[in-house]
């Protein structure tokens, strides 16, 4: 018998846990053990799990990363000129959820924090006032913070900036290597990337039981008062990634690479409509790949270097929903967005959505990652789920359109194409 797909799991876990929460209060116990704190516990192990990911899958994903561009050494103008296609992209998109966020407001109701309706941390004052210290700080902690004194030690209390800068600059002078060198440092870092999706994924099959623990707690605590703040956020998120997919990009194909946006959408339709479904953009490389080839005429040289570099490092809607994901919980726990803090969740979507593994819900470990280098607990990422499959599938799908978009304003300005739109 087939396994019930993950997000029908998730969905079935949603439904069980509102009820579940609905019908438990703070003293309420089953064979003499609280209901309540089981749900806290469920959620807890489950969020330490993916905390647990986050060091070792990010530094892996992004030497990996710097050596994949590293290894295409001869195609110089190429690589330059896709690298900064998709750098553009991607800093559009932030710039865009960045934008929704002040326009909307999603984190405030009635200029009131909704951190008590969603059933954050007891604690959000004292986190707030916290968060608020540090951000006032500015742009120079940010720059200090980026490069770290001791590597060990912001492995260690999980800083994420500094890790960052330094798998890149790793991963940049690992390709200065020849011979067996390259080769093992290589094969090594590849290894441990591989490991790790494969724990990511081993921990992700316990989404489910984890959604429910934190989705019940939640419930539990203040009822379905917290449904319409995830709403609004779901909405604004929404907003955002279609003012990306339907303005942003095909005003790049049509102003910049003089294609027919609407001719464009039909052509790449069967790539789109299958990341909507999946929610994977490594799964859907194959279908873009015959796309553009067969219906867009993108030539073979473009679309084979071009695309995996982009399921891997291009994540429009990825770093869009990070940044907006983010800020949102900012917001609910009364922070003020100064210049400061967005910038620096705008910087940390950029960085973090090249690490993000391009399979679903891996969105969620890269927000755990920007919360917690401003100051706030990662278990607040639960509250993220109740509308995260949704959003999961729209976010892949501009992903796909992002990677498409570029490889054929590359192969435009290459003269590698057959144009059919």
């Amino acid at each position: 018998m087939r396994a019930l797909a993950l997000h029908w799991q998730i969905l079935i876990a949603l439904a069980l846990a509102a009820g579940a929460g609905l019908f438990t209060d703070t003293q309420t116990k089953l064979l003499g053990v609280s209901l309540l704190g089981s749900y806290e516990l469920i959620g807890t192990l489950f969020i330490n799990a993916l905390k647990m990911l986050i060091v070792p899958l990010v530094v892996a994903a992004m030497v990996t990363s710097i050596g994949s561009i590293g290894s295409a050494r001869g195609f110089g103008r190429l690589s330059l000129r896709t690298l900064l296609l998709y750098l553009t992209t991607t800093a559009a998109a932030v710039c865009v959820g960045v934008l929704l966020i002040n326009l909307i407001s999603p984190g405030l109701s009635d200029g009131q924090p909704v951190g008590a309706q969603l059933g954050l941390d007891a604690r959000a004052a004292q986190i707030a006032q916290s968060v608020k210290g540090g951000a006032g700080e500015g742009l120079t902690k940010i720059l200090l913070g980026v490069v770290p004194e001791n590597i060990i030690e912001a492995a260690r209390a999980a800083d994420m900036l500094a890790l960052i800068f330094f798998s890149l600059v790793f991963g940049y002078f690992m390709n200065q290597l020849e011979g067996v060198p390259d080769a093992t440092l290589k094969a090594f870092w590849e290894g441990v990337f591989d490991v790790m999706m494969r724990m990511t994924m081993w921990v992700m099959r316990f989404a489910p039981l984890g959604v429910f623990g934190l989705v019940a707690e939640v419930v539990a605590e203040t009822g379905l008062g917290g449904i319409r703040p995830l709403l609004v956020f779901a909405a604004t998120v929404l907003a955002a990634l279609a003012f990306h997919m339907f303005i942003t990009l095909p005003a790049l194909l049509c102003f910049v690479g003089r294609i027919n946006p609407w001719r464009y959408f039909k052509a790449v339709s069967p790539a789109l409509l299958t990341a909507f479904s999946t929610a994977s953009s490594n799964g859907t490389l194959p279908v873009n790949i015959a796309c553009l080839e067969n219906n867009v005429g993108v030539s073979k040289k473009i679309s084979n270097f071009v695309l995996p570099l982009g399921a891997t490092l291009n994540m429009d809607g990825t770093a869009l929903y990070e940044c907006v994901g983010a800020l949102f919980l900012i917001q609910a726990y009364g922070v003020d967005l100064t210049f400061g803090t967005q910038v620096l969740v705008a910087v940390m979507a950029l960085l973090t959505a090249v690490g993000v593994a391009g399979v679903p819900a891996a969105s969620l470990v890269a927000i755990a990652v920007i919360i917690t280098s401003v100051g706030l607990p990662a278990e607040s990422i639960g509250v993220l789920f109740v509308t995260d499959r949704l959003l999961d599938m729209c976010r892949t799908s501009v992903n796909v359109m992002g990677d498409g978009a570029v490889t054929t304003l590359v192969a435009r300005w290459e003269g590698e194409t057959q144009f059919k739109v």
